[in-house]
């Protein structure tokens, strides 16, 4: 029996994951239908990778500003960083589009570069063609969120897609978001725009996922070494525009303040992308936990929701994971088979001061492990306790180890310093392995800034000893 499945979203990372895996089963027809100009998926136009491209030049400043043995501090020029950044993001899109397309080359698939309406549960409308399909699944991504803020309609602000862009920027900004995407870019305005940047952060550390000694080493960073100025705890009231720029009225402590500059940055998040799809024609209700960890939706058990647009978790490589998952349960669902829910062990890299001092968290924390109520070791070391960093001029920071007290395989590890997310898929392959810490190789080259893990390792094995 053959079953038809249409994918609306197929040049993004999810998308073309379950295209990928679908494509060569004989008894699958494919229909894969996105409207992107000129396509090739949010990671690769307007997130994950130009994101580094322009990190990296605000970097090789960094570095410089920061190394005594060099004299004088190099300008960064925006145009070229923009113009290189375009030149490689073309080049990226238009291997994703490739892809998509040799797919299409086949008998069983067919692509229309058209936007994706649903009429009913099954039907979508591509322009002017109507695709009954077996199967549906969504993979639209996800699109800018914009705060219900008052008077935010009648100010002109900035997002993530507009900084990537711009080649001059202003005197002064007033940062909005302090998520993955204002950590990342925020120290970019300060470091290669040289911009005054003040940045309104809700709770009193930003980084949800890390153990607070984590973020405080963080904010102490980008307040000593980049000069922003964060205000934590602080809550938006209304924004207005004045002659030269933007006032924000904030609250904090109970006392309200308005600070000014010239430009406000929306670095606020972004959410489903589902505004023109026509859900309202279907059985789908969008609301938390309409899709389940298989991938389904819970209101229409042939709908699968892969990648940011489920609102679950909007990484890259976790858009691609599900996919996979998707496609194999749609296979398992057609053929009444069980289906396998999508589960993966906490996997993040933020790209923090302009990528010199990233943090990466694989699997636990030492307050998820807390709060779980393991038995468990804790071990750290800070970035300074090893020679090599201070040879690499960038000696700030520190990492942490957790580790099962019993048998001592390793639960997690965090990291908040140079080179710590080029650690992240070995610390992948040790927590998802199970690895006995005393099982771990202690064998870095030196001088080489794996040391660091070494050192966990150690102190790690030497407190399983102890019990």
């Amino acid at each position: 029996m053959t079953i038809h499945v249409a994918i609306l979203g197929a040049y993004g990372s999810a998308g073309v994951a379950v295209a990928g895996e679908l494509a060569d089963d004989p008894n699958v027809q494919l229909t894969l239908v996105d409207d992107g100009e000129p396509g090739g998926g949010l990671c690769i136009l307007r997130g994950c990778m130009p994101s580094k491209e322009v990190l990296s030049a605000s970097a090789h400043r960094f570095h410089a500003r920061h190394d005594p043995r060099l004299s004088g501090t190099p300008e960064v020029d925006l145009e070229s960083v923009v113009n290189l950044k375009d030149e490689h993001i073309y080049n990226f899109a238009e291997h994703r589009r490739g892809a998509v397309h040799d797919l299409a080359e086949r008998e069983n698939v067919d692509f229309y570069h058209d936007t994706a309406r649903f009429v009913d549960d099954h039907t979508i409308h591509a322009g002017n063609r109507e695709i009954e399909a077996d199967y549906v699944v969504v993979a639209t991504g996800s699109v800018v969120n914009v705060p219900d803020l008052s008077g935010i309609e009648d100010v002109d602000f900035m997002t993530s897609a507009d900084v990537l862009d711009t080649t001059q920027f202003p005197d002064s900004g007033i940062v909005m978001g302090f998520g993955y995407v204002g950590l990342e870019l925020a120290p970019y305005l300060s470091e290669a725009a040289g911009m005054d940047i003040t940045v309104i952060e809700h709770d009193a550390r930003p980084m949800d996922e890390a153990d607070p000694e984590f973020d405080d080493e963080l904010l102490d960073i980008y307040r000593e070494d980049f000069d922003i100025e964060i205000l934590t705890e602080t809550h938006e009231q209304r924004v207005e525009s004045t002659e030269d720029g933007v006032r924000l009225h904030v609250e904090r402590d109970g006392d309200e303040r308005a600070i000014e500059a010239d430009q406000l940055f929306l670095f606020t998040g972004r959410r489903p992308n589902l505004d023109r799809l026509g859900l309202e024609n279907t059985s789908l209700k969008p609301d938390s936990g309409w899709v389940a960890d298989t991938m389904q939706s819970r209101d229409d058990p042939h709908t699968f929701v892969v990648g940011d647009v489920n609102g679950r978790e909007p990484i890259l490589h976790v858009a691609k994971e599900q996919g996979f998952k998707a496609a194999e349960n749609i296979l398992a669902h057609a053929r009444g088979a069980d289906l396998e829910p999508y589960e993966n062990v906490h996997h993040h890299v933020i790209f923090s001061a302009t990528g010199v001092y990233p943090f990466a968290r694989v699997g636990l924390s030492e307050d998820a492990a807390k709060d779980e109520g393991r038995n468990y070791i804790a071990v750290s070391r800070g970035a300074s306790d090893d020679g090599v960093f201070k040879t690499k001029q960038a000696a700030e920071g520190l990492a942490k180890l957790v580790v099962d007290a019993e048998d001592g395989t390793v639960l997690g590890y965090q990291g908040l310093h140079y080179h710590a997310d080029v650690m992240a898929k070995t610390m992948q392959v040790v927590i998802e392995r199970g690895m006995d810490v005393r099982d771990v190789p202690d064998r870095a080259y030196h001088p080489t800034t794996p040391e660091i893990l070494d050192g966990l390792f150690r102190d790690a094995s030497a407190e399983i000893e102890k019990q």
